[in-house]
């Protein structure tokens, strides 16, 4: 951490493939941070392979504003090579890692930044909250993975999304897929503490069909047996036990909550035996991974957020 008054300064990475619709979004909503303690020295875009108009996109802001640098990647060789190049690149001490299909409210890295003042917390995690329509059923899904999400972290801290930490190691596991619960897992075994900032929001988009909903809980499972076998370290989230509780103590009794929830540990518990069977027999699968389209559309949120940043 800096002396005295100085403030913290920090990199930005953000991993993107063909993410024309959101960049330009999420880009201005970096640089429109209300930041006191702590100041971005850059925002550097790792684009994997992108087709669209993302590159061309980041180059036209860059003009405008150099901190933000692109990173091309020619081939797509999956998250978690993107995100060892941004490690490379990265020159400060603590950086942020970011998707980019996210929206990050003016408030939230300066929340995420002030945890640094201890010199034993290693990682900070924020608060993701999905745009979905909680009255549909796969809206409702995101929100109850998400809220579950949620209150196990109050008591035993989960990185997911959007996480800042101290940059000390340089890669993670090429073949990730859960690159949160990989640098968690290596932040953890330095000796840091995790924190969770529970007010410190991110907007995210989740599944909203049947193929892409399985298909990413599926991963995450899978990538969440990887860290456990790999590093001996398990994320709260993956125990049963701390979710039911999650589950118990905020239950609903309303008759969507009473209908769909059983459907929703269904959804799960196939995912999460999929998942296994990926992690013994297909390692590999979700090293990279399909994209979920129904996931890329944040714009209802996005266009009320928007106002804050312009």
């Amino acid at each position: 951490m800096p002396r005295g008054n100085a403030k913290l300064r920090i990199s930005i990475g953000v991993t993107s493939f063909n993410e024309e619709q959101n960049i330009e979004r999420l880009i201005h909503s970096l640089l429109f941070q209300k930041l006191k303690s702590s100041s971005i020295s850059e925002i550097l875009v790792v684009s994997s392979g992108s087709t669209d108009q993302t590159n061309s996109i980041i180059k036209k802001i860059h003009k405008k504003n150099p901190k933000v640098k692109l990173i091309t990647q020619k081939k797509r060789l999956g998250k978690a090579s993107a995100v060892n190049l941004f490690l490379t690149s990265a020159k400060e001490d603590v950086v942020i890692l970011s998707s980019a299909d996210l929206l990050i409210p003016s408030d939230t890295i300066e929340k995420m930044i002030k945890p640094f003042k201890s010199k034993d917390i290693g990682i900070v995690g924020s608060r993701p909250i999905p745009v979905n329509d909680p009255k549909t059923f796969f809206g409702f899904a995101s929100h109850l993975i998400w809220d579950l999400h949620h209150h196990i972290s109050l008591n035993s801290s989960k990185m997911g999304e959007f996480i800042a930490f101290r940059k000390i190691f340089k890669r993670i596991p090429v073949t990730s897929a859960v690159d949160e619960a990989s640098i968690e897992a290596l932040i953890r075994g330095q000796g840091y503490k995790a924190y969770y900032v529970s007010n410190a929001r991110v907007y995210n988009k989740g599944a909203e069909n049947l193929r892409e909903f399985i298909a990413r809980r599926r991963r995450i499972y899978a990538g969440h047996l990887e860290t456990k076998n790999k590093y001996s370290y398990k994320v709260s989230t993956i125990s049963n036990s701390k979710i039911l509780l999650a589950l118990l103590k905020n239950f609903k009794f309303t008759r969507r909550f009473i209908i769909w929830t059983p459907l929703v540990i269904a959804l799960e518990i196939l995912s999460r035996f999929l998942g296994l069977i990926d992690y013994k027999f297909y390692p590999k699968k979700h090293t990279v991974w399909k994209i979920t389209p129904s996931t890329k559309t944040l714009i209802n949120r996005q266009t009320l957020e928007r106002k804050r940043y312009t």
